[in-house]
């Protein structure tokens, strides 16, 4: 039930070679062995022979060491539902026999548009490749929140650049408006925290915030001490929002230039360039409804 397989049209060996040591087509292995003649990097001795321990094993120990034989949410991507989580399961609940996890919640993934990046020339998307961009990792965050957890979400730097720039204005309001005064707003409150008991549903909980940002019958104290408290649910750092005065050196203010009329005549290849050699010079550019902003690395 759990991953809805079709048991009798599952074919043995369709995918690698056949194994004639299963009984049952959705047998998976517990130990597996080590080959005859050859030391592998990890292996252990036990009482089935010297081998090591099957993929699935792996995370039914780790969970159950910390979190022990029962807990409530188990997280994870949408491509282990069929294999690894399933036999999670199995394996878990005949050795305690006990329920295993509670509530499950898988991610959908992350596809990429800009045909740049791939796994095997090690160019794909990491926190750390986008910080070296001069993106915040928090502008990272939002952005991905911008989508609900189970539906995917394809990534772009012109997607990355909006929600960085939305981002940048949350940080702004909660610069400018810093208040010990103000009370939270009971019903964007409630709104907010609706949207996220919603099977975690961030796009409406996100969306929430901005109409009570927009909201002209809120004072600003209410509206600060609100937006802190939605922050403490979606972490976005704001509480450590801090204004930064940046001096931007005339070499960088040339290199945007040119990158505005590259942007503007649609030369993206050479709009790219001088984002890297602006990078050079310690700046990170972000693109926005009110065009180029740069900010250090």
């Amino acid at each position: 039930d759990f991953a809805h397989l079709d048991i009798e049209g599952l074919r043995s060996g369709a995918r690698v070679e056949e194994n004639s040591e299963k009984k049952n087509i959705t047998d998976f292995a517990l130990w597996k062995f080590s080959p005859r003649h050859e030391q592998r990097q990890m292996e252990w001795d036990s009482k089935w022979g010297k081998g090591f321990p099957g993929w699935h094993i792996e995370c039914s120990a780790m969970s159950m060491k910390y979190l022990g034989n029962h807990f409530d949410v188990h997280t994870g991507g949408i491509e282990h539902i069929q294999v690894h989580h399933t036999n999670e399961i199995a394996q878990s609940e005949c050795v305690t026999g006990e329920t295993y996890v509670n509530y499950w919640m898988h991610n959908n993934h992350l596809q990429d548009t800009t045909g740049k990046m791939s796994k095997s020339n090690g160019d794909f998307l990491t926190v750390s490749s986008l910080v070296e961009k001069g993106y915040n990792p928090f502008a990272y965050r939002y952005f991905l929140m911008t989508a609900h957890y189970r539906k995917e979400l394809s990534f772009s730097f012109e997607a990355l650049d909006g929600a960085a720039s939305a981002y940048k204005k949350l940080v702004e309001y909660a610069v400018h408006n810093k208040t010990e005064e103000g009370s939270v707003d009971p019903t964007y409150m409630q709104s907010f925290t609706d949207a996220l008991h919603d099977d975690l549903n961030t796009p409406e909980a996100v969306a929430s915030l901005w109409k009570m940002l927009k909201d002209d019958t809120l004072t600003d104290p209410d509206t600060y001490q609100t937006l802190m408290a939605m922050n403490t649910f979606l972490g976005l750092g704001l509480e450590h929002a801090q204004e930064k005065i940046i001096v931007i050196p005339e070499e960088v203010q040339r290199l945007l230039d040119l990158r505005k009329v590259a942007r503007d005549t649609k030369n993206f290849t050479e709009s790219d360039r001088l984002r890297d050699e602006i990078a050079t010079h310690g700046f990170a550019v972000q693109d926005g409804a009110e065009g180029q902003t740069v900010v250090p690395r």
